[in-house]
């Protein structure tokens, strides 16, 4: 015999009000429940959030859904939109005896700055070049952006942001 329980959770009421907006999600006084019975299950979520294309096609590059940039001896915004970000492209420095170089990418609100990111080529003796690829997702709310940076001239990063969700967490199609 199945047994039937309530269940209070703000995460659970959120999640079905932003999935299901048109049935105006939990109103006041009404219980979320569930049962022990065994009941077969249809999954419509990627329908209810407006998605029918898998999630790894759904972050698929396109000509119009990515931003390319390339910064070198400089710093640079390449994001200043609110929502979820793809970054991804290659850092490469070459150094000679003592030099040191390094580059990255930061977040910031205009008074506070956090690295996110940074890469450093420090050689002591000849020259150095060193390569690294970088992917990585960042979310930015209202007056955050993201710098990329480069301290010098033989330092470089080059590669492309896309939009992958807005900020209330929607997929962005490419």
């Amino acid at each position: 015999m199945a047994q039937e329980f309530t269940i209070k959770s703000e995460n659970i009421e959120s999640k079905i009000n932003q999935l299901l907006p048109s049935q105006g999600g939990f109103g006041a006084g009404v219980d979320f429940s569930a049962s022990t019975m065994v009941v077969p299950i249809v999954d419509l979520t990627e329908t209810a959030e407006g998605s029918a294309l898998r999630q790894d096609l759904q972050s698929a590059l396109s000509l119009t859904s990515v931003t390319s940039f390339s910064v070198q001896n400089a710093t640079t915004t390449i994001i200043n939109t609110t929502g979820y970000f793809r970054i991804f492209g290659a850092y490469a420095s070459i150094t000679d005896s003592g030099d040191t170089s390094f580059g990255g990418f930061a977040i910031t609100d205009g008074l506070t700055t956090k690295n996110l990111i940074r890469f450093k080529n420090n050689q002591s003796a000849t020259i150095n070049k060193v390569e690294q690829i970088y992917d990585f997702i960042v979310f930015l709310e209202a007056g955050d952006s993201v710098v990329c940076f480069a301290d010098n001239s033989k330092c470089q990063l080059d590669g492309c942001t896309r939009q992958i969700a807005d900020i209330s967490g929607n997929l962005v199609n490419a």
